[in-house]
């Protein structure tokens, strides 16, 4: 198939009114130009030498949350077009969770790792991010934890959550501090 552009939130997570947050795309050929799109609606084109468009929210409002998609184009030709990407504003009304990494931040090739988010609400259902991917993973209820077995280079990277009520409103933490797992 096609080359693919990746596109992905910068940090990740659900965004407070008011927030920030970079919708990053990246496309590995040419020289050509960017131009994202919030469901149907074009809203900025960003000529680029590199491989890589970076498009800022700044003070975030809910009309800023929606379905974002990256095109790529050289000429007025569309080369390739990127997932969907979900952005999500809402207040964060929860305490922030706290990540934590066993057996440690620094571990070898095939090794198991565990990431843990410990919320301080009860019933909460968390979700696990890594910065650059565009799916987060949901993050099993019963106790926050995320395995990793038999871990590669490609796990390595920023690691965030985020817990959410599990009630009628489905209120939102804050996200967490970042976690950087190094595998060598």
């Amino acid at each position: 198939g096609a080359p693919t552009i990746s596109i992905f939130q910068k940090p990740p997570g659900v965004i407070p009114p008011g927030g920030s947050t970079t919708i990053c795309c990246t496309y590995q050929h040419g020289s050509g130009s960017f131009v994202l799109y919030r469901g149907s609606h074009r809203l900025r084109t960003l000529e680029q030498s590199g491989s890589r468009a970076e498009f800022s929210i700044s003070n975030a409002t809910y009309k800023d949350r929606g379905t974002y998609v990256c095109h790529y184009l050289e000429g007025g030709t569309v080369l390739a077009r990127s997932d969907e990407l979900e952005v999500c504003v809402e207040e964060l009304r929860l305490p922030r969770p706290d990540l934590s990494v066993l057996p440690g931040h620094e571990v070898t090739v095939g090794a198991d790792v565990m990431l843990r988010c410990t919320a301080t609400h009860p019933s909460t259902g968390c979700y696990l991010y890594l910065e650059g991917q565009i799916r987060a993973q949901l993050l099993s209820r019963e106790q926050g934890d995320y395995n990793l077995s038999h871990v590669q280079k490609g796990d390595s990277g920023r690691y965030s959550c985020q817990c959410y009520a599990i009630n009628a409103s489905r209120e939102w933490s804050a996200v967490s501090r970042t976690l950087d797992l190094v595998v060598r």
